[in-house]
Parts: structure tokens; sequence; C-alpha cells
């Protein structure tokens, strides 16, 4: 027996299916422990119900997901809102040097992927989906490249995707606190750290405001969203046709342009006196995360991971050991080879394999073990939850430009 169902009824299973993650983790500590996303448990446990029913022979679902595209846009278009050049500015060379290297290790993730490609028998762009995509991108930029690497004809693309990044939540979270208290107790960094002067940064960029929601400003960044949605489909549509000048490989994805609008109206935003309500934008792309991630989730083809478990468990535990490496000798060295670096380090693994709230959890972890670093605090968020994704989604679109 096979259920269809039409665009609005999917939309509303995919809303069920978030609200039931949210009350599972809301129940289940090991959900909590690795901030693993509420759309994604619902999601996954509905794959998993589709795959018994499919295999038993009694169901099956077809979906129209329409609409998937269309949140998944306003999700990253929201996404160059948030990347203020004005508070990458004033958040001073230590934000940036960060910024290069989590970038520098998207790079490394994607060459090691595709550098395993062929030893374990898989096609280079599917290799990809299990480099910086899932592991710096998450779940969010996974569900964004994944269905273009699928539509492109790589079977298994978006579960190898999806599957990856929820391992990298987990191995991320479990890796980056012993990372950091070897590296700290080794160089005996907590005593050098009380002898050094205290750092001086401006938190004030970090802070939010407690404010009563005005309905007037949510209309207003929602439609923010939806002018540079509009009118940014069209740079796509025009960068993708000078590309295809030269290539036929993998076009740009559709959300490039609003992406780069979006950086634009937020740099004339922070020119003239904030005009654009910021807090109510990036309110609507985590509503626009929340709904494609549950969709996407709940649609995933968990049947196809059968041939793809061994390659993808080469391939992850290869991610795995780069991100301890590049934590270790790189994140540490580059940093400032100091107290503060090592819980950059630990926080690094947290987010370089999974999301910026990981990497967030593991540095408290660690400081709550030893003293708290007020630079750290500072650095790993505004990289991980304003620039990282940016730079990330351009880097894989050069590698899957070449080798998809």
């Amino acid at each position: 027996m096979t259920i269809e169902m039409d665009m609005i009824q999917t939309i509303g299973l995919a809303v069920i299916l978030l609200l039931i993650g949210r009350y599972i983790r809301s129940k289940v500590y090991f959900f909590q422990k690795f901030a693993i996303p509420a759309p994604v448990i619902g999601g996954f446990l509905f794959a998993i119900i589709h795959l018994v029913l499919r295999l038993t022979e009694t169901a099956a679902f077809e979906f129209d997901t329409t609409l998937q595209s269309f949140f998944m846009t306003i999700f990253f278009t929201s996404i160059g809102f948030g990347a203020s050049i004005k508070i990458l500015k004033l958040g001073g060379p230590m934000v940036v040097k960060f910024l290069l290297i989590a970038s520098v290790l998207c790079v490394l993730q994607n060459i090691l992927a595709v550098a395993l490609a062929g030893p374990v028998g898989v096609e280079p762009g599917l290799a990809l989906m299990t480099g910086s995509t899932p592991m710096t991108g998450g779940h969010g930029t996974s569900a964004g490249i994944a269905p273009l690497v699928e539509a492109a004809g790589i079977t298994g693309a978006e579960t190898v995707a999806y599957s990856a990044a929820t391992f990298g939540l987990v191995m991320g979270s479990l890796m980056g606190g012993p990372l950091a208290n070897k590296i700290i107790l080794k160089n005996n960094l907590v005593e050098k750290k009380k002898m050094e002067q205290e750092v001086v940064v401006d938190e004030s960029i970090l802070k939010e405001e407690n404010k009563i929601l005005d309905g007037k400003k949510v209309q207003l960044g929602f439609f923010a969203i939806i002018v540079a949605m509009g009118i940014g489909v069209y740079i796509s549509a025009f960068l993708n046709g000078q590309i295809a000048k030269f290539t036929d490989k993998a076009a740009l994805p559709v959300y490039i342009g609003p992406m780069l609008l979006g950086i634009l109206f937020r740099a004339i935003s922070d020119k003239h006196d904030n005009f654009l309500p910021n807090e109510e934008i990036a309110i609507a792309g985590e509503l626009g995360l929340n709904l494609f991630l549950s969709m996407a989730l709940m649609t995933l083809k968990l049947w196809q991971l059968v041939d793809l478990a061994v390659p993808m468990l080469i391939l992850l535990a290869a991610q795995t050991v780069l991100m301890a490496i590049f934590a270790y000798f790189i994140t540490f060295k580059l940093m400032g080879n100091n107290y503060d670096a090592a819980v950059i380090a630990g926080g690094h693994c947290g987010f370089g394999m999974g999301a910026t709230p990981n990497g967030v959890a593991n540095m408290e972890s660690i400081c709550d073990k030893f003293v708290y670093s007020k630079m750290a605090f500072f650095v790993l968020p505004i990289v991980g939850g304003m620039f990282i994704d940016f730079t990330n989604v351009f880097i894989i679109t050069v590698f899957l430009g070449i080798f998809a």
C-alpha cells in the first residue's frame, strides 16, 4: 500500500514530528547531552518506522516536498543576514584567525573525503557527504547540500549526509573534553593561565536584550528574508549562467544569491542605525531550519544505507582522526598555544564535527573542571554562530563543482 501525501499534509506531518522530537528530547538525557536537534529526533524516528513498514511490505509513503526548498532557502538567507562584517571587525584578530582556521578544516575534511572515495569504493560526490557538509556544517548544511547531490544522480547522498551529521554530533562531543584535558595537563596551562593578564574582549557583541515581542518587527524580519530570496534567486541564476559557459559540473545552490544579498542588506543596516530587526530575522531562520530539517529527515531512505555501511564507517573514522589531529596540532598551536587555545581546541571538536552548541558545551565542561576562558567563549560562538556556515557553503560548492 502506497500512502501519498500532498504539500499541506507533508508539512503538517513534519510539524507533528518536530513537536514529538521536542517532547522526546525533553525526556531523554542522551539527546540533551549531545544537543541532537528535535527535528532530527522526530524525523529519524519516522524514517525508521517507514523503513520497517517498507521492509515488511505493509506500507510506503510518498511526499510532496515542495515547501522543503522554500524553508531551506529561508534558513540559508538568514545566515547571510547573520554574517555581520561589522561584528567580524569588532571581534578582532582572534576571531578572524579562528574563522580562517575553521575554514581550512572544512577544506581538509573535503580533501580527505575525496581522497578516500576510491579506496572505499564510492563516488567522490557521495564521499563528500561525509566531509565538511555534515561535519562542520551539521544537519542544516547537510539538508541544504545533500538534495542537490542526490538530484545529480548520486543515490544515497541525503541518507549518508544526515547519518554522518548525527555521528558527528555525538563523536565531536565525546572527544572535545578529553582532548583539551590532555593538552591542559600536559602543558600545565592552568598555572600559566593564572599568571597571564586578563584578556580584554567586548562581550557586549554577544549580549542579547530581553525585548518584548514586536509584531511589526517580526513581519519586517520575515519580509526582509523574502525580498532577499526573491531578488537573490536571479543572482543565483545569473552566476549559474556564467558558470555554465565554462563547465557542466554542479551548479551553485539556489540560496547562494539570497545569502549574498543578506550580507549586503546586513552591512547597509549596520551602517544606518541597525534598521533591520536582526533577532527577528534569526528567529525566522531558525523556524525555516526546523521545518526543512524535519521534512528532510522524515523522508530519509534508510534502506539505502545497507550497501554503504562499511564505506561510511571508514570515512567517518577518518574524519574523527582528522578532527583530533587538527584540533591538537593546528587549532591549539595557531590560536596561541595557551589555556584559551586549549579550550577553543576542545570546542572546535564540538562544532567542527557537529554544531556550535556542542562546541560551547565542550568548553563549558572543560572550564567547569579548570578555570573560565573569556576568550574562548567570545571567539567560538561568533565564528560558529555567524560565519562558518557561510564560508563552508562556498567551500563545499567548489568541491562539488570539481568532483560531483
